[in-house]
């Protein structure tokens, strides 16, 4: 019995640290996506008032009354003058205000509503069938791992850790196995027991695979949190970081029951090309 719960406790553990989600189902409520607020934009300087003018002249002020008529009779030639005036004013006028400032834009392409952010990581995992790139996993303890990751839908996919570390997952389609190439050990177990079906499953739902507890924007960066009551153990929590504009998974971040992080960052990936099939191979004598 002791053994047993010892193999439970290790593909728990080791499962978790590498994906940490199964499927649990629960609605998905339309919520509104957090947003992180912009800065605020600086201040602009307020627009110069224009000059009041003094009032006009009165006419005729300090002249004799032989000027004053002098200078009724040159009022026809003034009254000449004046449209070559009143045309230039409002030129005058258009040249001191200031030029109206752009609206700013809003971003585009950004989820408004935690559905629809579901919905765009929803439809970026349902986009390819196959996968394959590299990870750098940050465990609890501060240890840092490098490999390569490979997947090919519906269900399989591998997991090759760089040295030192000696461990492979590998899924098949229909079961998974852990192997330690150091201590020559294999276990088997169902995918179904596993959350390695957080990748490989055939056509994704995030809605039906966990708990949403929230989503948010910071940046260019969608993270979907969501909790995994399935989890050998208890409940995990994930977090799902997703970059908005390159249009790929870029991380994920798993809080197991017992409360240890751990965090995988992908990079370089590829869905284009298609893997080797020989990475999905599994061979059962090892374990006889």
């Amino acid at each position: 019995m002791l053994g047993r719960l010892t193999r439970t406790a290790r593909i728990a553990a080791l499962a978790t640290t590498v994906l940490g989600c199964a499927t649990a189902a629960a609605p998905l409520a339309a919520q509104p996506l957090e947003i992180q607020p912009p800065k605020p934009a600086a201040a602009k300087p307020a627009a110069p008032r224009p000059l009041r003018l003094p009032p006009p002249r009165p006419e005729g002020l300090g002249l004799s009354r032989t000027a004053m008529a002098e200078a009724s009779a040159a009022q026809p030639a003034a009254a000449a003058a004046t449209p070559v005036a009143a045309a230039t004013a409002p030129q005058a006028k258009e040249a001191v205000q200031p030029a109206a400032t752009p609206a700013p834009k809003a971003k585009l392409g950004m989820p408004a509503t935690q559905e629809e952010a579901i919905d765009r990581l929803n439809s970026y995992l349902n986009s390819f069938t196959t996968l394959q790139g590299n990870f750098i996993q940050f465990a609890a303890n501060g240890r840092r791992l490098e490999g390569r990751v490979y997947i090919q839908r519906p269900g399989k996919m591998r997991f090759e850790y760089e040295p030192p570390a000696t461990v492979e997952i590998i899924a098949d389609g229909t079961s998974v196995a852990v192997r330690d190439k150091r201590l020559a050990t294999q276990d088997i177990y169902s995918i179904g027991q596993t959350p390695l079906k957080f990748l490989v499953r055939e056509r994704m739902d995030l809605a039906r695979e966990g708990t949403i507890t929230g989503a948010s924007i910071d940046g260019d960066i969608l993270s979907v949190r969501l909790d995994d009551r399935s989890t050998l153990g208890g409940t995990s929590k994930i977090t799902l970081k997703f970059d908005l504009v390159a249009n790929e998974l870029r991380q994920w971040v798993v809080i197991d029951p017992q409360g240890y992080e751990t965090s995988i960052s992908l990079y370089n990936l590829d869905t284009r090309r298609r893997p080797d099939p020989k990475n999905f191979v599994i061979e059962y004598q090892r374990t006889l």
